[in-house]
């Protein structure tokens, strides 16, 4: 946990954001897979860890913003616990470390929050995501699961995310843990990128890493020399030289802050000339992304730049033809670049996006495109100190993808589908870094995992 004060500042500021009643946030509980007694390893809910903090299952948090009260509800070990489990720290010990002076039993919960909708009090939640939270809030709120799916507070989402998007000092520190672990990751499975190794086994490696050094991993490793498929979890192919494999993968550092690195890399150790000249377009786009990074700047302007460079290097490939900049108004390039740059990243690897992608990456002001491609772009605002977020252009050819705009001869003024014909087997590339926006620009996170083709080949040897 962070100090005391880093959670009681939290939640004195969500205060200041809501105009009244109670926010309540429901704490994760155990989830079985495939009998009850054995259960999934637990991860708290962000939200919860975000205002509290505290990392056990079966808790709830209140923050009374008419009597400024902020009280824990969970309940003590018992006998059977502690032969189990040994002895744990009561709930007033661990909220107190939360600067929670207020606690009570769990069964008094439902009892708490039927007296505030008694007096017509506003009970505020965020979106529940998973299924025993929502017939819990139901039976907390009187409300069927369909009601409690679209009760949640417009308030409380706009108030969190406010804070939330705004990465503290040691908000960066704890990401800065989660990319140390990336790192060996990465590094690790370029060493293991060689002819005859199943994908599983760097997979499995990669993701013991991640157990040793931290919380595990920020979502399901994506790893495949299908990198055509955006987010491939099959990890049965055997690697084959001339394929190029991509790694998609992050950590958790210990209080559940993440990491979200991609690197590309030629199986063997050895670019051919085919790869390089692709791979070399994708490290443009990566780079040139970056350095424009800066406060007060859209990053829905810095993926349409990231498509311009694709495009215009695609063209002098013979990959694409015509007018770059036209062909990107008209979203032509996204046949090889179909996704949005990169995502907010914190407590979760795509921070917030339970609340609904438009509530985090765009406002009033930045609205999120209809076209293909550019719909998928999850972040679009400006640029404010404190945002944490990735940027991970890539090129891929997916054959049916590429047979389907070419049977409806669609953009035929702006893609060779000739040359693009050559290129259905190669797979894809990604390359993804994780940035912070300073005060006047910004700062690429963690060590330097290598990226450039001579770094890539000097560690693969």
């Amino acid at each position: 946990m962070f100090s005391k004060e880093v959670y009681s500042k939290r939640r004195k500021a969500l205060k200041e954001k809501l105009s009244s009643g109670l926010a309540l946030f429901l704490g994760n509980t155990e989830a079985s897979f495939n009998y009850p007694a054995n259960t999934y390893h637990f991860r708290q809910d962000s939200d919860f860890l975000y205002f509290f903090g505290i990392d056990h299952p079966d808790l709830a948090g209140i923050v009374d913003i008419d009597s400024g009260e902020e009280i824990i509800f969970g309940n003590d070990v018992d006998m059977d616990d502690i032969i189990w489990m040994g002895n744990q720290p009561s709930v007033k010990e661990t909220a107190g470390k939360a600067g929670v002076t207020i606690t009570f039993p769990v069964s008094k919960l439902a009892s708490y929050l039927k007296e505030a909708l008694n007096k017509n009090r506003k009970v505020h939640y965020l979106p529940p995501y998973r299924g025993k939270n929502i017939i819990q809030l139901g039976e907390l709120l009187s409300q069927t699961p369909a009601g409690i799916k679209n009760g949640f507070s417009g308030e409380l989402i706009r108030a969190v995310v406010s804070l939330r998007l705004i990465k503290e000092d040691v908000e960066v520190e704890e990401i800065e843990k989660a990319m140390e672990i990336a790192y060996h990751m990465h590094t690790t499975a370029m060493k293991m990128a060689k002819p005859g190794v199943v994908e599983r086994e760097i997979a499995g490696t990669i993701l013991g890493i991640a157990s040793s050094m931290g919380k595990g991993v920020s979502f399901p490793i994506i790893l495949s020399i299908n990198g055509q498929t955006l987010h491939n979890h099959y990890h049965g192919n055997v690697l084959k030289e001339g394929r190029m494999m991509v790694t998609d993968a992050g950590a958790e550092s210990l209080m559940h802050y993440a990491s979200d690195i991609t690197r590309t890399v030629p199986v063997g150790g050895k670019f051919n000339q085919r790869q390089k000249e692709i791979y070399e377009i994708v490290l443009k786009a990566n780079q040139e992304t970056i350095k424009v990074v800066k406060p007060g700047k859209t990053n829905r302007s810095t993926h349409l730049l990231a498509a311009e460079i694709v495009a215009t290097e695609l063209k002098a490939l013979g990959l694409m033809k015509g007018d770059v900049k036209e062909a990107v108004q008209n979203g032509a390039h996204a046949l090889f670049f179909p996704h949005g740059l990169g995502h907010h990243m914190g407590l979760d690897v795509h921070d917030m996006e339970g609340f609904g992608e438009d509530n985090v990456g765009y406002d009033d002001t930045i609205k999120r495109s209809d076209q293909f491609g550019l719909a998928f772009l999850r972040f679009g605002k400006t640029y404010e100190p404190g945002h944490v977020f990735t940027i991970e252009p890539g090129i891929y050819f997916i054959p049916a993808l590429i047979d389907q705009w070419k049977a409806e001869k669609k953009f035929t003024e702006f893609i060779n589908y000739d040359k693009v014909e050559t290129y259905k087997d190669f797979g894809g590339i990604r390359i993804e870094d994780d940035i912070l926006v300073t005060s006047d620009a910004y700062r690429v996170l963690g060590r330097p995992i290598p990226k450039t083709v001579s770094e890539v080949e000097e560690i693969m040897k």
